[in-house]
C-alpha cells in the first residue's frame, strides 16, 4: 500500500459552513417534487467527463481509507479481469468488507496514454497556464516529436479497433482545441459506432468534408419544424434568410393589385441588360448570399452548438483523418509537439494505468436545526461516465441508501449529452455475452446504453435518500 505524504489516501477532519442542500426536483417531472415513491432508482447517464466531486453522507466513509496492500492489488487485478462484484443492499460494517474496498481500487482505475507525470494531460483546453515552465524537451526535438506521435498513433489505433471489435464501450480525445467521444455501438443508443466533436471550426469541418467524411450538426435545427438537417449545407441554408426570396414576398404583400412598380421593375432590368451589367449585379448578390452564409458559419466558431456526429463506418475515416491531421498538435506554446491525450475506461496498447485521487474528509455542514457533522468523500481526476455510476452502486450499499454528490465538470465536454438525433432503426439484439466483453458492471451498461437526455448540460447534483434519486442540472 501506499503511506506517507504521497499517499492518495488522507483522512482529516475539516471544518467548512456548507449551505444546507436545496431539495432537487427529478428532470422527468415538472411542477412539485413527486410523491416519495416515484422517485427513479437511477441517474440518467452524463457523458461530460468529471474533474472533481464531493460525496457527502450522515455515515462515515472511513472504508474507504488506507487500503491493505493484497486490497490494492486485488482491486488492480479484478479491473483488469472486468471482475463484476455485487453487493447486498445494505452492508453492515463496511469498514471490515474487504471486498467492498477492493472494489473501490477497482473503480479508480483508468488508462491513459501519453504518461507524462510532470504533466497534467487532462483537461487539454486552456491548459497552457497549468502547463506553462513545465519541462517539454520534445518542444524543439523534431526527431522526438516524432517519436512520440508514431507511439500515439499505435495507441490511438489500438484503442479504436478495441471499440470496433465491442471490447471498449467509448473513449475520449482530447486536444488542445478539441475533444471528440468515440462510442461503440450499442452505446447511448445506437446501433453503429459514433464519434461525436466538439467544439469545432469551419476550418475544421471543411477539411473533414474534404476527406469524404460524412457528418450532421445535431444542434443545428430547423426553426419551422424542429428537424434536425442532415449536413452542415443544409442546415446553414435553412437558418440564413434567402435575400431574394424575401423581397418578392415583401413585394407580394405590400405591392396592390395594378401597381406600376413591376413596370419599374421591368424599365430597371431592360436598363441594366441594355447597359450589360445585368450579370454582374446577379453575381453580386450571389456573392453577398455567400458571405452572410460563410459569417454564419464563423460566428457558431468554437461553441457547442458547433458540435458535429460522425456515424458507423465514416468514424473510421475520421480516425485515418486525426492521425494525419497536423493541426491537431499544437506548433508553439506550452503544448507544443504533445499529441492528443488519450482516456479510456479499458487497456490499450501503451497506454498507462492511472488511479483516481480519493480522500475522506470531515465537514460541519448548516442545518435548519444547526451545525452538523457530515462526512465526505473527495475525489478528483478525470473522472468519466462509467466511473460515477460505479461509484454511486458502492455507496448505495455502504452509505445505507442515504448520500449526495457535488460535480465539477470539464464543461466543453457537457454538450456530449445532446441527444443522437439517429434516424429510425430496428432494435438490434444484443447478446448478454457479447455486452459482457465491454467490461462494465451490468447496470453501469445499461445507464450508457440509453440515448442522452440532459442536452448540453452536465448534473450538477445528485442525491439518494432512502435508495431513491433525485438530481439537478
Amino acid at each position: 500500500s501506499k503511506g506517507g505524504e504521497d499517499s492518495i489516501w488522507e483522512g482529516k477532519f475539516i471544518s467548512h459552513e456548507l449551505p444546507f442542500p436545496v431539495p432537487v426536483k427529478n428532470l422527468q417531472y415538472s411542477g412539485a417534487l413527486p410523491e416519495f415513491g416515484s422517485l427513479p432508482t437511477d441517474f440518467p447517464a452524463d457523458w461530460s467527463v468529471k474533474t472533481w466531486v464531493l460525496f457527502t453522507s450522515p455515515h462515515p466513509f472511513t472504508w474507504t481509507g488506507q487500503l491493505k496492500a493484497s486490497e490494492e492489488a486485488k482491486g488492480l487485478i479484478q479491473h483488469c479481469r472486468s471482475s463484476v462484484v455485487d453487493f447486498p443492499l445494505h452492508i453492515e460494517d463496511p469498514k471490515s468488507c474487504t471486498d467492498l474496498r477492493c472494489a473501490f481500487q477497482q473503480n479508480l482505475v483508468y488508462w491513459l496514454h501519453p504518461s507524462l507525470p510532470w504533466l497534467s494531460l487532462f483537461p487539454r483546453i486552456g491548459a497552457e497556464r497549468k502547463m506553462a515552465g513545465k519541462n517539454n524537451p520534445w518542444a524543439q526535438d523534431e526527431e522526438l516529436q516524432q517519436v512520440l506521435m508514431g507511439e500515439w498513433s499505435l495507441s490511438f489505433s489500438s484503442l479504436y479497433n478495441l471499440l470496433r471489435a465491442k471490447l471498449c464501450p467509448y473513449f475520449y480525445f482530447c486536444t488542445y482545441q478539441f475533444t471528440v467521444l468515440f462510442r461503440a455501438a450499442a452505446i447511448a443508443g445506437s446501433d453503429v459506432p459514433t464519434a461525436v466533436i466538439s467544439p469545432t471550426t469551419r476550418g475544421l469541418r471543411e477539411a473533414m468534408k474534404d476527406e469524404g467524411i460524412t457528418f450532421s450538426m445535431p444542434l443545428l435545427e430547423d426553426g419551422r419544424n424542429g428537424k434536425t438537417k442532415k449536413s452542415e449545407t443544409t442546415d446553414l441554408v435553412t437558418q440564413i434568410p434567402n435575400v431574394e426570396a424575401e423581397e418578392k414576398n415583401s413585394d407580394v404583400q405590400k405591392e396592390p393589385a395594378g401597381s406600376s412598380e413591376e413596370d419599374d421593375d421591368d424599365d430597371g432590368a431592360t436598363w441594366l441588360k441594355y447597359m450589360g451589367v445585368q450579370d454582374n449585379v446577379r453575381k453580386l448578390n450571389s456573392m453577398s448570399i455567400k458571405l452572410r452564409k460563410e459569417h454564419n458559419l464563423v460566428q457558431m466558431d468554437h461553441k457547442p452548438e458547433s458540435a458535429v456526429l460522425v456515424k458507423g463506418l465514416h468514424t473510421f475515416t475520421l480516425l485515418n483523418f486525426l492521425i494525419n491531421n497536423k493541426s491537431i498538435v499544437a506548433v508553439a506554446g506550452p503544448q507544443a509537439g504533445l499529441p492528443p491525450t488519450l482516456l479510456a475506461p479499458v487497456a490499450f496498447r501503451g497506454a498507462s494505468m492511472q488511479t483516481l485521487k480519493a480522500r475522506s474528509i470531515n465537514i460541519k455542514a448548516q442545518h435548519p436545526s444547526g451545525m452538523k457533522e457530515s462526512h465526505s468523500l473527495e475525489i478528483t481526476g478525470p473522472i468519466m461516465p462509467h466511473a460515477i455510476h460505479s461509484l454511486t452502486l458502492m455507496l448505495k450499499s455502504a452509505q445505507k441508501g442515504n448520500f449526495a454528490a457535488n460535480f465539477h465538470a470539464h464543461e466543453p465536454t457537457s454538450v456530449f449529452n445532446i441527444p443522437l438525433k439517429l434516424e429510425h432503426q430496428e432494435d438490434k439484439d444484443h447478446s448478454s455475452g457479447e455486452l459482457s466483453n465491454y467490461g462494465l458492471h451490468p447496470e453501469t451498461l445499461t445507464q450508457l446504453m440509453h440515448q442522452p437526455t440532459i442536452g448540453k448540460s452536465s448534473i450538477k447534483h445528485i442525491e439518494m435518500d432512502n435508495y431513491k434519486y433525485t438530481w439537478k442540472l
